[in-house]
């Protein structure tokens, strides 16, 4: 990917540490809906220089209504935003556990566009824990790359893949999933999909992907990978991401109880007692190529009802071009009615606490 002038100056280049080059650039950890991405954030966030926080709700909502904010460079428009991302129930921002108020003075001195703004409220939660470096945790980010490079253009993206049977599994066990079988098994396909298009975009150095069946069965080989490719020293301490789930895990995510205990191998493959003989069908029909793509095996199941795969193919054909339609109106209407850039320029490194 080319990147402008405004782009470039939100780059920080690599730095000497302990022998070891080391990198400031944003981390976003991404995949489907119950793919691991909370254990993978919490093993990241054990990192001595890593700090990713719970799920929150302002940096795609941000980018999505940033015609509203106006003109960044006005004062009190950035006011505004500050007071948006930090006051809102709605974004979650009080689940970071900083002070509100010098994050919006922060905005408000900053630079004026909306990655920087975003990027402080994030930087501000790793310099709450004496990290170096920040970045964010959402699965969503999986269909909002090129909106995330947007408004970070030095990002670094790790993609964590799981079985998509043992997501469809986990998914309809979740208390706030009430989309159905179909929208489940739809939802693994487009995020397969999405991402092997994404992953040729960044350019190299950008984007690392893993699969949560190695993530918990050898741990430390696959978080060396993941440390290498971030530019950083491997640490012993992302082995034992229960240690700082109390802290950047919200209690009332009770669905995430496994991530305070020891690492549990024992969920992957556990479709095959969690799904119905139909369901498994169903889910080998239409997401067998990319399965076997990844490196899973199939079950062999036979062909399922015709009525149940026509009632799948209508579910994923409205999600695609529910998708299709949100990015031709972010390109055609949204970008050129844009006030100025929106690409993060924090350019200067945090002075951390000791």
């Amino acid at each position: 990917m080319l990147l402008t002038a405004h782009s470039q100056r939100a780059i920080i280049g690599p730095r000497q540490r302990g022998g070891v080059i080391t990198s400031a650039r944003p981390v976003f950890v991404l995949g489907c809906p119950r793919s691991g991405t909370t254990l993978l954030q919490l093993m990241l966030h054990a990192h001595p220089r890593i700090a990713l926080p719970p799920e929150t709700r302002f940096v795609l909502p941000a980018y999505e209504h940033r015609l509203s904010f106006g003109d960044l460079r006005e004062h009190a428009n950035r006011a505004a935003l500050a007071e948006w991302i930090t006051e809102r129930k709605e974004t979650r921002f009080q689940e970071l556990g900083v002070d509100a108020g010098r994050v919006a003075e922060r905005i408000v001195a900053g630079p004026p566009t909306l990655g920087s703004a975003l990027g402080i409220a994030l930087r501000s939660y790793a310099e709450e824990h004496g990290k170096a470096r920040w970045g964010d945790k959402r699965p969503a980010y999986a269909l909002y790359v090129p909106e995330i490079l947007r408004l970070f253009p030095d990002a670094q993206f790790v993609h964590l893949v799981r079985d998509g049977r043992d997501c469809v599994a986990s998914l309809l066990g979740m208390p706030w999933w009430h989309r159905g079988f179909h929208e489940a098994v739809a939802t693994w396909a487009q995020v397969m999909d999405t991402t092997r298009r994404h992953a040729r975009a960044p350019g190299p150095g950008s984007w690392h992907e893993l699969h949560f069946e190695d993530l918990v069965a050898d741990p430390e080989r696959s978080l060396r990978a993941l440390c290498g490719f971030l530019g950083e020293e491997y640490a012993p301490e992302t082995l034992e991401p229960h240690r700082v789930a109390g802290i950047a895990v919200p209690a009332r995510k009770t669905w995430h109880r496994r991530t305070h205990g020891a690492l549990d191998s024992s969920r992957a493959g556990s479709w095959r007692q969690r799904l119905t003989v139909d369901q498994i069908r169903l889910c080998e029909a239409v997401l067998g190529e990319r399965l076997a793509r990844h490196g899973y095996e199939l079950a062999g199941a036979v062909r399922p009802d015709p009525a149940e795969l026509l009632r799948y193919r209508r579910v994923q054909l409205m999600r695609r071009a529910a998708h299709a339609r949100r990015r031709l109106l972010d390109r055609t209407m949204t970008r050129t009615r844009e006030s100025g850039p929106v690409d993060c320029r924090l350019t200067e490194v945090p002075e951390l606490r000791a």
